[in-house]
């Protein structure tokens, strides 16, 4: 039986409500980046990671940058992006034009290897608040959304939330979120990271489609199969920080082979481009440098070169290399509804309102935070227990004075839950969300205000139910007084110790550089706050170099407002009665609460205090947020 080699490479999709946007090519001249060594105590200097590289890469083309590690490929792709500034010389032109940053975002897109998507929403409501995000109101987002997911093989899968999804899936879900506004420019880390051979293919096989469809698709790639390889039109191969390729797939080995480097026969020409870079077929990286900058590489671009310089050694590239010449730039495609429709290329807003990204950051918010096993689910049911739990332990001592001390604890542990049940889940969830809202942010699909807005209310309803639930079951449970006022006093103090316990979780998660160090530093930071409490310790004890402490602490306000809640005077300032008891002064509420420093009339002052710690947090978190997207956008993300 004869076997036939099929051709699997597709034309480009055909999309009819993507918006215009007009072709980029992208073109660098000179770029060098640089890093300090060492420390702040022993600088070294610096290390250049980049030195001296040009090139350009044009609309209609899919280009891989290769290179052994460490040579420079995502440094590359990240200043092209403009995802790395500070340390980087050169310049890179846009159409000619010196790249605007704030107007490039527009036009360009980066897909990272890490697949960042929200686990809990489907297929077709991430993409719908891309659409809803990215593009105008005007334009038609539910065709232009079943058309992405229906072209890009997603439409059986759209009712699936991304956490089921297969790596495949993923990958191409990832692109069609940025694919809504049609981005002329596309940078891909990594894509086929991961991936098994076919998955690899069939991304491959997309970007390539999207290419032709005129689009500048740049992509970092390790070592690709040869059956990915033939797939590409250009390669820009990098060594020791420079260039030692620049050209098309098929000039690679007669380029190579005219410095007397032979890819042996039946080789994966990428393998072998890889062990050239890295030096074991000797120290020839300069002398390709060399060569890069003298154009040589111009001399093996077509076919009739190709032939002339080595016509022995193509025929082996037959099942590794393309068979046909890379497409021509096009325009982008977009429907003639759409043509007359205002071009955005030179807006440099978002396409929606603050009001508008908002309202959709909220509803998708709100809609996560319901499915979050973890963040509602877990909540709810351990409010429950633990509210049962303390209930039964401390069943009916409120009006027993002979338990005032026990009474007096489990107030404390009613602070104290509420702080690590608010706390510790915002410090876990947080920094894994971060990188979500990195990606959407540096891909300009909404403002930094709004998500920290949106995310800020759409948790609010929780914070004020879930203490709700757990008050009303130890209140009555533990016999406190049966007394209105006192009861709304205890819930709106447990109400704002849990936001403020929020707001410093979401401090720590926004702060923190990876997970781990949030997960150590929650617990780490509670200490001191409960150390000033009031509780373990009386303000006379504290040593006065120390005193400021105690007023640092919110908890403090939050067990002063809570006895003050239960022993205090009410609303309306009436005083507890004294409680029946046989222990002499055991039964004065005043004396109770002056054991621990607490005066009646501070629980407005309690109050005011803990939404001042609210409000205060909460403005630090959005500057560590500023602060963290600015470090990302000169340093580049922190996992990379």
């Amino acid at each position: 039986m004869n076997l036939k080699k099929v051709d699997n490479r597709e034309s480009p999709y055909k999309f009819n409500h993507l918006p215009k946007r007009h072709p980029c090519t992208i073109e660098f001249n000179q770029l060098s980046y640089f890093v300090p060594e060492g420390s702040i105590f022993h600088d070294k200097g610096f290390k250049t990671i980049l030195k001296s590289v040009s090139g350009s890469f044009r609309a209609g083309e899919l280009t891989a940058v290769m290179g052994p590690s460490g040579a420079g490929k995502s440094t590359l792709l990240n200043i092209l992006a403009g995802y790395k500034e500070l340390g980087t010389r050169g310049t890179v032109n846009i159409n000619g034009k010196t790249r605007v940053p704030s107007k490039f975002r527009k036009q360009s897109c980066y897909i990272m290897q890490d697949d960042q998507l929200l686990p809990h929403l489907t297929v077709m409501e991430a993409m719908t608040v891309s659409a809803q995000l990215k593009l105008k109101k005007s334009q038609d987002k539910k065709e232009l959304v079943n058309e992405i997911i229906t072209s890009l093989g997603l439409y059986n899968a759209r009712n699936t939330q991304t956490s089921a999804l297969s790596g495949g899936q993923r990958k191409r879900l990832a692109i069609c979120l940025e694919l809504c506004n049609n981005p002329p420019v596309m940078f891909f880390d990594e894509p086929t990271s991961g991936l098994d051979s076919q998955t690899s293919f069939q991304v491959v096989q997309l970007m390539k489609s999207l290419a032709k469809g005129g689009r500048t698709i740049i992509c970092t790639i390790h070592q690709p199969s040869a059956r990915l390889f033939e797939m590409f039109d250009k390669l820009y191969i990098l060594g020791s920080g420079q260039s030692i390729y620049n050209g098309t797939v098929k000039g690679l080995v007669p380029f190579l082979n005219s410095h007397n480097l032979r890819c042996p026969k039946f080789h994966n020409p990428a393998d072998y481009v890889i062990e050239v870079a890295s030096g074991e077929f000797g120290d020839v990286t300069d002398t390709l440098i060399a060569s890069v900058k003298q154009g040589a590489c111009e001399d093996f671009q077509t076919d009739e070169g190709i032939m002339k310089s080595a016509p022995d050694i193509y025929e082996q590239l037959v099942d590794s290399v393309l068979d046909s010449s890379p497409a021509e730039p096009v325009a982008l495609e977009y429907s003639s509804s759409t043509s007359t429709d205002e071009d955005d290329d030179e807006n440099f807003s978002f396409n929606t309102s603050s009001l508008t990204q908002f309202w959709i950051l909220l509803k998708r918010s709100f809609l996560c935070i319901m499915r979050d096993q973890m963040l509602t689910q877990l909540r709810f049911i351990s409010h429950v227990l633990i509210g049962l739990a303390i209930g039964v332990l401390y069943n009916d001592i409120g009006n027993n004075a002979y338990y005032t001390q026990q009474n007096v604890s489990m107030i404390f542990l009613v602070t104290l839950f509420l702080l690590f049940s608010a706390l510790m889940p915002t410090v876990l969830t947080f920094p894994m969300e971060m990188q979500v809202f990195v990606r959407e942010h540096m891909n300009y699909w909404y403002s930094l205000k709004s998500y920290y807005m949106a995310k800020t209310v759409a948790d609010m309803p929780f914070q004020i139910v879930f203490p709700a639930i757990f008050c009303v079951i130890i209140y009555f449970m533990t016999g406190q007084p049966f007394v209105t006022d006192r009861f709304v006093m205890f819930y709106v103090i447990s109400v704002l110790t849990s936001l403020v316990s929020q707001s410093l979780g979401m401090l720590i998660g926004a702060a923190s550089p990876q997970v781990e160090v949030a997960t150590f530093m929650g617990p780490v930071a509670c200490v001191p706050l409960l150390l000033f409490a009031g509780f373990f310790i009386k303000d006379e004890m504290v040593p006065v170099y120390l005193k400021w402490c105690s007023y640092g602490s919110f908890v403090r306000y939050a067990f002063e407002g809570s006895l003050i809640s239960i022993y205090g005077p009410d609303f309306s300032g009436e005083d507890r009665a004294k409680i029946a008891c046989d222990a002499p002064n055991a039964d004065n509420p005043k004396l109770i609460m002056s054991q621990f420093d607490a005066k009646g009339e501070n629980f407005g002052w309690d109050c005011a205090m803990l939404i001042i710690f609210f409000l205060v947090l909460r403005l630090i978190a959005y500057l560590a947020l500023k602060v963290k997207v600015s470090q990302i956008r000169f340093f580049f993300l922190l996992h990379f």
